[in-house]
């Protein structure tokens, strides 16, 4: 257990070598509890949220959730989000643990002049997110919806286990999977059920092996208050509309995100990144690949050295070599 965005957290269970494995081959569940949850109601929660994100909002229909960031007004990212339409009218966002405060203020002080109302639910839900090739099949005969109906980025109502919850088929592991929003009341009760079908339980440590060979950008990694968010291959995310921070948002970004595979040497983040002996950029994330068996490293590097192949790695004083490969590192079947 690790403290966490002021929660206290697993890194892992069983080891996190098996919980990615599980995840990867069968069904895994993670407890993001600590993820913060905003309602957004009212006649103008929709313009509301067109103002505050850059993604287009209008495109939701009840039932179906998007990914988004909220930009500041400095070309970076206050944090990365989730929108929920719930109905017409009602929304539900989901932000990152460590940035619900700064969040929530940001949201108060864009609110003023939107007819709009604003509830921080953080505390009222548990998230549990189940995630893996078989989670559909696992979960299924323990709802009352047919699962496989429901495509990526649903967001629906549903009885798991006999208790009301709310799925949303998003992820953030580069596999299947819904994640679960119950009342925090129930679960405890809800997990246990999970562990009894053989679902296994998995912690920080696989969920961040699973989302970097994914190629997913994580808050304080890859994006932040003064990372300019396309220089990421998250480009689309922006659409061509208003927003706060439009003009910040749409300068050249000076740097670019990049995708690196190494031998044998693992690397970590704030590593030095080197083009001919100079130092071109760092290191954001890096793990050992428990799928691919090599380890791999996403690098923040100068905007005019991206486009090379070779790079080294600078890990405690020496230079190991480097090569640019493609984003996502794992795509799953």
């Amino acid at each position: 257990m690790v403290p966490f965005g002021g929660w206290d957290m697993p890194v892992q269970y069983s080891g996190l070598k098996a919980e990615h494995q599980a995840v990867r081959g069968a069904a895994g569940v993670f407890d993001v509890s600590h993820m913060g949850e905003f309602r957004i109601q009212g006649e103008g929660a929709l313009a509301f949220l067109q103002h505050v994100t850059p993604n287009d909002v209008s495109k939701l229909r009840p039932g179906r959730a998007q990914y988004n960031w909220l930009p500041n007004d400095r070309g970076g990212l206050v944090d990365d989000i989730y929108i929920y339409m719930a109905r017409e009218n009602e929304y539900l966002m989901v932000v990152n643990a460590s940035n619900i405060d700064k969040d929530w203020a940001h949201l108060q002080t864009l609110a003023a002049g939107f007819d709009v109302t604003l509830t921080n639910e953080s505390d009222r839900w548990a998230l549990l997110a189940v995630q893996g090739p078989k989670a559909a099949e696992t979960l299924q005969p323990h709802v009352d919806v047919d699962l496989g109906s429901r495509k990526k980025n649903a967001y629906f109502p549903a009885r798991l286990f006999g208790f009301d919850v709310h799925l949303a088929r998003t992820g953030y592991t580069g596999e299947d999977g819904f994640e679960v929003f119950i009342d925090a009341s129930e679960a405890e009760t809800v997990w246990d059920k999970l562990m009894a079908i053989g679902v296994t339980p998995a912690g920080l440590g696989a969920r961040d092996t699973l989302r970097l060979e994914a190629g997913f950008p994580l808050y304080g990694h890859e994006f932040a208050d003064d990372i300019h968010p396309l220089s990421s291959h998250y480009t689309w995310v922006v659409k061509d509309k208003s927003h706060h921070g439009r003009d910040a948002l749409r300068l050249p970004a000076q740097q670019k995100l990049i995708g690196l595979k190494l031998d044998k040497v693992p690397v970590r983040e704030g590593y030095p990144v080197l083009q001919s002996g100079q130092v071109v950029g760092h290191v954001t994330s890096g793990t050992s690949s428990p799928t691919l068996g090599h380890p791999i490293a996403l690098a923040l590097v100068q905007a005019s050295a991206a486009s090379s192949t070779d790079f080294e790695v600078e890990v405690r004083g020496k230079a190991h070599p480097a090569t640019r490969t493609d984003v996502p590192f794992y795509k799953a079947p």
